[in-house]
């Protein structure tokens, strides 16, 4: 278990946050490919690392893909988008407009899985940083393989130290269903001025004027 939780109202507010950084991100996407784009996130958990290693191989059997980038700012960590191998071809296919061999698919894959998930965590993590008013710097994508533990893996971490932010989303493509993930790997410090910066956002939506401040 986490040593930070969420109130049932931040949790809220993050769940929002996260939806509207995954749309505007969709944005970005339907630009980059030319088709519809429709990303949705039914769920918001707030897990150990070891958790999320579980929860993603009771999902998941095949091997995974992930595009993982670090973030950081007032709060920091890595952020990765993550698919079954099968979904993410699929998504490479979608990317190139369905005129490659799957001979070619497979050499385009490492590139436009970077490019898609820089899309989609940048797009993402930075309207989170917008509205939360508080800069982001990320550095550049990087493609990883393996099961959910090494994914989660971080160097020099214990497995049960650190939390995951993680995120199931629904990816839809001119008519194809992509699932995917996004888990954001963070310390306890970095929760801790999440969960605080969660809070001046609630306090900014509902006393937009201040008023509670005083004169």
């Amino acid at each position: 278990m986490t040593a930070i939780l969420l109130t049932e109202l931040e949790h809220d507010a993050l769940t929002e946050l996260v939806n509207i950084g995954v749309s505007r991100a969709a944005v970005s996407l339907r630009k980059m490919i030319g088709d519809q784009v429709l990303l949705s996130v039914p769920s918001v958990e707030i897990i150990s690392r070891k958790e999320a290693a579980t929860l993603i191989r009771e999902r998941e059997v095949d091997q995974l893909v992930a595009v993982r980038q670090f973030f950081e700012g007032a709060f920091s960590g890595h952020a990765l988008l993550i698919f079954p191998e099968s979904n993410s071809l699929e998504l490479v296919r979608a990317v190139t407009g369905d005129v490659l061999s799957a001979d070619e698919v497979q050499e385009m894959e490492q590139e436009a899985l970077s490019e898609t998930g820089n899309v989609v965590l940048n797009g993402c993590l930075a309207s989170m940083a917008n509205m939360l008013q508080r800069p982001l710097t990320m550095s550049l994508p990087e493609v990883h393989r393996g099961d959910g533990q090494r994914l989660f893996e971080l160097a020099n971490k214990p497995a049960d130290s650190g939390v995951v932010l993680f995120l199931y989303i629904n990816f839809t493509i001119s008519g194809r269903d992509i699932r995917g993930y996004i888990a954001m790997l963070m310390d306890l410090a970095s929760l801790e001025a999440l969960k605080q910066l969660i809070g001046e956002f609630l306090e900014r939506i509902m006393d937009p004027e201040g008023i509670t401040g005083g004169v």
